[in-house]
């Protein structure tokens, strides 16, 4: 087993453009099929692959929640991703349930997943978003002794 995940580490790094690899293999002669498996690039990222522009911290504010909801450009690269997002609930807030759904300022939805309750009483109070264990978040209320798992919602 040892020797298996070593040669996958060693040989990882080494592979190449399969279209190339298979315009290699159709060469007959062996110095030219040799030339040009030499020819190819090691580690080089397939011809398919499309660049993404990195999102700004605006675009990544806004998808907070939803990465696992979208789909990028291109899968192989992933998207990045805030560890934490602030903002506050208006108006009147008197506690949270199991289901509800809270709305906040910047007009994201959030859904109390965790089955959770709790009371806190105020008026536009701060809260934050903050990423958990295995994609987790929690919504952090001002004034909470807890915070509840959400999820975002359309």
């Amino acid at each position: 087993m040892k020797k298996l995940l070593l040669l996958l580490a060693v040989c990882g790094p080494a592979l190449a453009d399969d279209a190339a690899t298979l315009h290699c293999r159709t060469l007959k002669e062996g110095a030219a099929r040799l030339a040009c498996y030499d020819a190819m690039p090691v580690g080089a990222a397939p011809a398919a692959a499309v660049a993404v522009a990195p999102r700004t911290v605006e675009q990544q504010k806004q998808a907070f929640g939803m990465e696992g909801k979208q789909k990028r450009a291109v899968d192989a690269m992933p998207a990045p991703q805030l560890a934490s997002l602030d903002s506050h609930i208006p108006g009147k807030f008197e506690g949270w349930q199991p289901g509800q759904t809270i709305t906040l300022a910047n007009g994201q939805r959030w859904r109390v997943v965790d089955g959770s309750d709790g009371v806190v009483v105020g008026k536009d109070l701060k809260v934050t978003l903050v990423r958990g264990m295995l994609g987790a978040i929690f919504l952090d209320i001002e004034g909470a002794s807890r915070s509840p798992k959400v999820v975002r919602i359309q």
